[in-house]
C-alpha cells in the first residue's frame, strides 16, 4: 500500500517533471533557432549564459552577489564576446584568465578566508569563460558549426534524459552518494547509452557518416557531461546549496542546467581546435 508521504512525493515529482518539460519546450526551440542563425546573436546568447553562470557561482562562493566581485568577470566576458566576434579567440581566452586573476585579487583583499575565497572566485571566472568559449568556438565554423553544436547538445541532452529515466526506473547502487545522493550506476550507464545514440543519430541524419568514430566521440562527451554534472554537485555540496539558482522553472539555475554541456562543449572545441584550428573547430571534431 502506498503511504501518504510516498504518494505526496510521487505527486511532487510528477509536477516537477511537468514543469521541466514545459520549460524545455519553450527554451529548446528558441536556443536551436539562435544557434542556427549563428553570428553575433549566438555569441551574445553564449555571453549572457556565461554571465549568469558567473553570477550564480559568485552567489554560491561569496554568499551574495557582490558587484565588486562580479565586475571583473563580467567585464572579461564582455571583452571576450567582442574579441571572439572579431576573430581573436586566443586573446579572448587570455582576457578571461586576466579577469579571473583580477576577481581573485579583489576577493583576497576583502575576505577573511582570503586564499580559499580568492581561488574559488578566480575559478568562477574561468568556469564561466569556458562556458562561453566552448560553444562560441564550435559554432563559429561556418560550414559545420551548427551540426557540431547539435552533436554536442543532443548528446548531452539525451545523456541527461536517459540517466534520469533509467536511474528512476532501475535504481540500484548509488554512483557517488556523498556528492550526489540521487545518481545511480544504472542511470550513468543508461546516460552513456543515450548519449551515444544521440551522437550517432546526428551523424547519420546530417549525412556526415563516420558513425563508428563519432559514436566513440559521443561516448567520450557523454562521460564528460556526467563528470561536469558531478563537479557542479560537488561545488554546491561544498557551499551547502541544493540548486545554484532558480532562473529556469523545474531546472534550477543556469549552472544546474548547463553543467554537463559546459564540460562537453569545452572538450569538443578543444579537440576540434587541436586538429583544425580555431576557425574550423567543428571540422576537427566531426571529420575523422
Amino acid at each position: 500500500m502506498t503511504t501518504p508521504s510516498r504518494r505526496a512525493a510521487a505527486e511532487t515529482d510528477a509536477r516537477n517533471l511537468v514543469v521541466r518539460v514545459a520549460s524545455a519546450a519553450v527554451l529548446v526551440p528558441a536556443v536551436a533557432a539562435i544557434a542556427y542563425a549563428g553570428g553575433w546573436i549566438f555569441l551574445i546568447l553564449c555571453a549572457l549564459a556565461a554571465g549568469g553562470i558567473y553570477w550564480e557561482w559568485t552567489h554560491l562562493v561569496a554568499g551574495n552577489s557582490q558587484l565588486r566581485l562580479l565586475a571583473p568577470g563580467w567585464a572579461a566576458l564582455l571583452a571576450a564576446l567582442g574579441l571572439t566576434g572579431t576573430d581573436h579567440p586566443a586573446t579572448a581566452a587570455a582576457v578571461i584568465a586576466l579577469g579571473g586573476i583580477a576577481a581573485g585579487m579583489i576577493a583576497f583583499a576583502g575576505a577573511q578566508e582570503r586564499g580559499s575565497r580568492a581561488v574559488w572566485t578566480t575559478g568562477g571566472v574561468i568556469y564561466a569563460g569556458v562556458a562561453f568559449l566552448g560553444s562560441a568556438l564550435l559554432r563559429r565554423d561556418a560550414e559545420l558549426g551548427f551540426t557540431a553544436f547539435l552533436f554536442v547538445a543532443l548528446t548531452v541532452w539525451l545523456t541527461d534524459t536517459s540517466a534520469f529515466f533509467v536511474g528512476r526506473g532501475l535504481g540500484g547502487l548509488l554512483l557517488w552518494p556523498r556528492i550526489s545522493p540521487n545518481k545511480t550506476w544504472s542511470g550513468a550507464i543508461g546516460g552513456l547509452a543515450g548519449g551515444v545514440a544521440a551522437g550517432i543519430g546526428v551523424a547519420y541524419a546530417s549525412g556526415i557518416g563516420r558513425l563508428a568514430s563519432l559514436g566513440v566521440m559521443a561516448l567520450a562527451l557523454s562521460l564528460l557531461a556526467q563528470v561536469g554534472d558531478l563537479f557542479e554537485s560537488a561545488v554546491k555540496r561544498r557551499f551547502g546549496a541544493k540548486d545554484a539558482g532558480r532562473i529556469i522553472p523545474g531546472h534550477g539555475g543556469l549552472m544546474d542546467r548547463l553543467d554537463g554541456f559546459l564540460f562537453a562543449a569545452a572538450a569538443a572545441a578543444a579537440i576540434g581546435i587541436l586538429r583544425d584550428g580555431t576557425a574550423a573547430a567543428a571540422h576537427g571534431l566531426l571529420l575523422w
